[in-house]
């Protein structure tokens, strides 16, 4: 019976130091997949674009590139990029100009291309694929004025938005927007989701993990815009999407005027809440009257909760009085 005993223990110790050697072995593997996957991962400083105007010719060169970037305090994602950013540069011309536009093409491994909401061009011709390594020169006019979305359009698109390749065009009227001498403040904002990190099931049939203002949660609220009591504020804001709308809203005030897509033609008063379709825009305009933090939201509340909120705050000097935050 003793010798029994010491037999069964003797065949538990070989057991034990079989699965301690199986798991040391796929902790080895484990960390040996780890390491690799973190040498494959490339985050490329960004680029400034290069923009030049001759006349009516406007010359613009862009990056398409991978880079980490921040969308939460301590929370990256490895991101398909327009010049290292999410969004990418707003870029701003004039009704009538021609845009000369390169792409350079710095990831290594992806195709991507431009298309651009703010001109007529035929796809298949001008918002081609720019193979790696690559660059392509396209040219455009830009006839129609207003805040528009560009976007690369590369298929899957659905997969290079949601990876974070978009940004904002404003095309300012030939004879300006009548209220222009109005204006005390100017500021952009970019509506867009963020999912799990480059999970094409995620972006096609999930819910995102954040819904951001300027591709973070925090980057309109920490600091905040700032304004002084009497001033009219225009915001121009889109909605990159890629695939929820927007329900624009500013809390404490009104929106004295809208331009739809921000287009001068298209003009509403007096309006609470703007309803933007993935890819839509508008330029937004009010005054604010007493001193306070205004929050800017998505009124889709679920939205707002995931870090679509913004602050603006208001005080007698549009200085910021280092008051902690009051927001939504």
């Amino acid at each position: 019976m003793i010798r029994l005993k010491r037999i069964h223990c003797l065949l538990a110790l070989a057991a034990s130091i079989l699965l301690l050697a199986s798991c040391e072995g796929n902790a080895n593997e484990q960390a040996q997949a780890e390491k690799a996957s973190s040498e494959q991962r490339i985050s490329q400083p960004p680029v400034q674009p290069v923009i030049t105007r001759d006349g009516r010719n406007v010359h613009i060169a862009m990056t398409a590139q991978v880079t980490d970037v921040e969308i939460s305090k301590g929370v990256f994602y490895n991101a398909w990029t327009f010049n290292g950013t999410v969004p990418g540069p707003v870029l701003h011309v004039k009704e009538g100009d021609t845009i000369h536009f390169t792409l350079h093409n710095m990831d290594p491994d992806v195709p991507h291309s431009m298309d651009f909401h703010a001109v007529h061009a035929a796809p298949s011709k001008k918002f081609i694929d720019i193979m790696p390594g690559e660059q392509g020169s396209f040219s455009y006019s830009a006839d129609t004025p207003g805040v528009f979305m560009y976007h690369c359009g590369t298929k899957p698109v659905l997969a290079h938005i949601a990876n974070g390749m978009y940004g904002m065009i404003i095309v300012e009227p030939k004879d300006g927007y009548p209220s222009d001498n109005e204006i005390d403040r100017e500021y952009t904002i970019v509506q867009s989701e963020w999912y799990k990190e480059q999970d094409f099931e995620d972006f096609l049939n999930g819910e995102p993990e954040y819904v951001v203002f300027n591709g973070t949660d925090y980057s309109l609220s920490q600091p905040p815009l700032l304004a002084k009591v009497g001033d009219t504020v225009r915001i121009y804001i889109n909605n990159a999407g890629p695939n929820e709308v927007s329900s624009f809203h500013i809390v404490g005030t009104i929106m004295d005027r809208v331009y739809l897509d921000g287009n001068p033609r298209n003009i509403l008063y007096g309006m609470q809440t703007i309803l933007l379709p993935a890819s839509g825009g508008a330029i937004v305009e009010f005054t604010v009257t007493e001193a306070g933090d205004y929050p800017i939201v998505t009124h889709q509340f679920d939205h707002a909760t995931k870090g679509a909120v913004g602050i603006l705050r208001v005080t007698a000097d549009g200085m910021d009085n280092g008051d902690p935050v009051s927001g939504h």
